[in-house]
């Protein structure tokens, strides 16, 4: 058996339907990341502020004090816990969009299997008759016509 080379083995790796598909999947996944992302930072946080009295999550923080340090001329440790709430939502709201979008998906699908499924069939043909019923009314019928 003939070996396959390094370049052959990675086109078979990168031309299979699946892989394909994934990288179709991570680039929509990063824009929708995207648009969400500002959906968030840019029209439900400022909205979350506001009822809030002006706050911004992106603000919060605690600076460690200086006994925390190493150095002693070292600038303090601040801890942005503000940005990791803000991350935390916006993974929040990317997941209920995600769920909203698949849970959409699978209602079309059921309805278009309940479509299929409550459409009248073809009406079956009439099962053949056996040759001595057919025989049978040929009988019949030439006697009323003898009448």
């Amino acid at each position: 058996m003939a070996k396959k080379g390094f370049w052959s083995d990675f086109k078979d790796f990168a031309m299979k339907g699946n892989v394909i598909d994934m990288a179709v999947g991570v680039v929509i996944g990063g824009a929708f990341g995207k648009i969400i992302s500002s959906l968030v930072n840019d029209i439900i946080m400022p909205l979350v502020g506001t009822l809030l009295g002006g706050f911004d999550f992106k603000s919060l923080s605690v600076t460690l004090p200086s006994w925390a340090s190493a150095a002693e001329d070292a600038e303090p440790a601040v801890l942005n816990y503000g940005n990791f709430l803000q991350e935390c939502v916006d993974f929040i709201i990317i997941a209920l969009c995600i769920f909203l979008v698949i849970r959409a998906i699978a209602k079309a699908k059921n309805l278009k299997k309940k479509e299929e499924e409550a459409a009248p069939a073809e009406p079956a043909a009439p099962a053949p008759k056996p040759d001595d019923v057919v025989l049978l009314e040929e009988i019949r019928d030439l006697l009323k016509a003898k009448k």
